[in-house]
Formats: structure tokens, sequence, C-alpha cells
């Protein structure tokens, strides 16, 4: 053990202990493990963003019943969560782009109702509540989204990451164009 901690860094110890500490909050019996159908709720605890789809392949796609029932402990839980880290993440600019594809009138706006039935009915489907806390402030009074400014508001992303990508340097550009 002694060992192992030289070759970590401090921080990593501490991320592993808090992840350790967060993986314990969902140990409903006091065993020290969780249920497999507690591992995406986990994962997205500690800051990440698996699909079901991601989760279940990881997890050797068991059957409803092993979701149930089958335990894992923190040992076998951090390789998880590691690989789920290492998935590839769509950019600010990916995901503004995949909503361009409902920009019907060419505006640089999707209609909010367009939007709100993709979001209860494709991918990882939402419900009404979650579907309304996700565009509560979103809509304009015509009930257009601007999808650059929802993107911010759904990722949280840093001003810098904004400013810097090429959708804003594309809004700026046509704002300021059409301001002459």
């Amino acid at each position: 053990m002694f060992f192992f901690c030289l070759l970590v860094s401090f921080d990593q110890l501490v991320s592993v202990f808090n992840f350790k500490e967060a993986f314990g909050l969902f140990d409903r019996i006091g065993d020290s493990q969780v249920a497999y159908n507690q591992v995406a709720d986990i994962m997205r605890a500690l800051g990440q963003n698996p699909t079901n789809k991601d989760v279940n392949k990881i997890l050797g796609n068991p059957s409803a019943d092993d979701m149930a029932n089958k335990r894992l402990n923190f040992d076998a839980f951090l390789p998880m969560l590691k690989q789920v880290d290492a998935l590839p993440k769509g950019t600010y600019d990916d995901y503004v782009e995949g909503l361009r594809v409902f920009d019907k009138e060419g505006n640089g706006t999707v209609m909010g109702a367009e939007l709100r039935i993709v979001l209860s009915t494709l991918g990882e489907k939402m419900n009404e509540q979650e579907i309304d806390a996700l565009m509560a402030g979103q809509e304009d009074e015509n009930g257009s989204v601007m999808p650059s400014l929802f993107v911010i508001h759904i990722l949280e992303i840093d001003i810098k990451d904004f400013l810097s990508s090429s959708s804003f340097r594309q809004a700026h550009h046509v704002c300021v164009r059409g301001q002459q």
C-alpha cells in the first residue's frame, strides 16, 4: 500500500476518498456495496454523464434481475468510473451543431415545442417535469430557443470556452453585421 501511495498524487488520493464517500451514500444495506441499478446514478453524482447503454455495457449487459439484485463494492466500481470518464464527450460546438438540424427557418433558433418533443421521445427520454426544468427561461416570447444559449445553459460551460468557440464567432459576426 505504501508503494501505491508514492505513485499517485495527493489530489488523486483525495479524489478517490471523495468518490468512496459518495459511493457509500448509496449503500442502503450497510455492506459497503451498491446494487447494479444504482451505478449510473452514482456516476452521475460524481459528475459523469454516461448513457444507460454505456453503463449496461460496462456492467457486462446484465439482465433486469441482475440489475436489481447483483451488488458490487467500491474496488469493482472505481475502474468502471474510470471507463466512463474515458468515454468521448461532445464539445460545445458539437452540441450546437446537433441542434442546428432543428433550425427549419435558418435564423439561428429552434422551436421550443419541437425541442420538447425531441427531449421526450428520443434517446434517454425525459419526463415533462425534467423538460420544464431544463427549458425554464430558455424560450423567447415566440417560443424560440437560441441553440448556443441553450447549450451554455445545459453544460454550464465556462464563458471563456464559449467566447473562443466558432459558434460564438459566427453569432457575433451576424450580430455585428446586422447592426451596420
